[in-house]
């Protein structure tokens, strides 16, 4: 087959909005002229879209099959989101791996759960003598990255509690480190992060139990935050649901929920590196990216560091490129800046994706 002709985008591309002429050649980026190159699209280029916390493969009930899993990843792409980190699923979606049209994915395998501890059908439920083993499996059998159930609705103590002994954990992270990979958890409280945050986890999922001195700590440590605002925002539900059986833990996520945004605020502006995670997957749905950096934004992240949370930045802290000489073209066109009308996100007029558009 002859090879496709040279393909130019022509406008402000961020993050720095300088306008330029980018083109694709053989599905990469080059910023040298091409004669003769076709105008595709005029707008603002960004970088393909992150979804730092998302679950491709899992419903209200655990693994989906591979046709629902495409559809979910297909709808993921369709609203900018290139690059997926997922944050644990009951599925095996290596697959996605060898589709083209669908968006690059960096898998956590499956979640590693306390027995009986857990969402029905998601998670290897482990006792805490296990726990080390499974992260050490896990580690090998995902793509640099491993999840664990921080902590738990306890029905022996009626409210959120950690999921395992701080030791264990310890062990897990290592054992994950030693294999190469790193370490994030789900933690909503905050008995569970003192001990995660010291053994040198790299990445905590919600984080609606921080207070300062733990702030303080991620930052010593360079631990990362996805908050996952919009699953945060469901806590007063959670909250409703347990209130006749477990007052405890109604009380302590109504209390979680009320000062989610200085939580989360206070993160940011001590400098801990803040990411955009849609948590689609279950209860959420797919496609959605463009929803949590509204959020971000509404609980006072600038409207260009809560892009960045979902754009440049996250493809930096992934390894993945961005916009620049010889990498792979994964961008979003919008017809004005995203920067100045968030809403701007939800209708991209072109997703291009490894060079193609795949939304037009």
């Amino acid at each position: 087959m002859p090879p496709e002709p040279a393909q130019r985008y022509r406008g402000p591309v961020l993050p720095d909005g300088e306008p330029r002429d980018l083109y694709v050649v053989a599905g990469r980026i080059t910023y040298e002229p091409q004669p003769g190159a076709d105008t595709v699209a005029e707008g603002w280029i960004v970088p393909g879209l992150v979804d730092a916390h998302c679950h491709l493969g899992l419903d209200d009930f655990g693994a989906t099959d591979d046709a629902a899993t495409e559809q979910q990843a297909i709808a993921d792409r369709d609203g900018g989101a290139l690059l997926i980190r997922d944050a644990g699923s009951a599925a095996d979606t290596r697959w996605i791996h060898d589709r083209d049209d669908l968006p690059r994915l960096i898998r956590c395998g499956r979640h590693i759960a306390a027995t009986k501890r857990y969402i029905r059908g998601y998670a290897h439920e482990v006792e805490p003598a296990d726990l080390a083993s499974y992260a050490a499996q896990e580690a090998r059998n995902g793509d640099g990255w491993i999840k664990l159930v921080g902590d738990w609705i306890s029905r022996d103590e009626g409210d959120l509690a950690p999921s395992f002994p701080a030791e264990a954990f310890a062990d897990a992270i290592a054992a994950a480190h030693a294999e190469g990979a790193k370490v994030t958890a789900h933690c909503f409280g905050h008995g569970v992060l003192p001990g995660l945050i010291e053994a040198g986890i790299d990445c905590i999922e919600h984080g609606t139990g921080l207070t300062e001195d733990l702030i303080d700590a991620m930052v010593q440590h360079g631990t990362r935050l996805v908050p996952t605002v919009m699953q945060l925002d469901k806590f007063p539900e959670h909250a409703a649901a347990g209130q006749d059986k477990f007052p405890a833990y109604a009380e302590t996520m109504t209390d979680l929920y009320a000062r989610m945004p200085a939580t989360i605020m206070a993160a940011y502006e001590a400098g801990v590196p803040i990411y955009a995670g849609s948590d689609g997957g279950g209860i959420s749905r797919h496609g959605n990216i463009a929803g949590e950096v509204e959020a971000l934004a509404r609980i006072g992240v600038p409207a260009h560091d809560a892009l960045g949370a979902a754009s440049w930045r996250a493809r930096e802290w992934l390894g993945v490129d961005g916009l620049t000489e010889g990498a792979s073209a994964d961008f979003v066109v919008y017809d004005r800046d995203p920067r100045a009308d968030l809403s701007v996100l939800r209708t991209p007029t072109r997703v291009v994706l490894r060079g193609r558009s795949v939304v037009a």
